[in-house]
């Protein structure tokens, strides 16, 4: 679910770093935005498999009971 994301945080954390484009943004360093961006794609792609694999873990169990007593014959 968050795969998407993180690549996507990864991909421009990246284009930040490497300076392949250059952007001027006031007070902020690119290149430390850059890494910024590329911890929280890491960390996005790591914690959406992590959960995704809790989920395969998971088992629910259903218990019915039924409220009527048992039949006396």
């Amino acid at each position: 679910m968050y795969i998407g994301l993180g690549i996507v945080l990864l991909v421009i954390g990246l284009i930040f770093v490497t300076g392949v484009i250059n952007f001027n943004i006031g007070a902020i360093d690119e290149v430390t935005l850059g890494w910024i961006l590329l911890a929280a794609g890491v960390l996005a792609i790591v914690l959406s498999l992590v959960l995704a694999q809790q989920r395969r873990r998971t088992v629910v169990t259903e218990d019915r009971y039924d409220r009527r007593p048992p039949p006396t014959y």
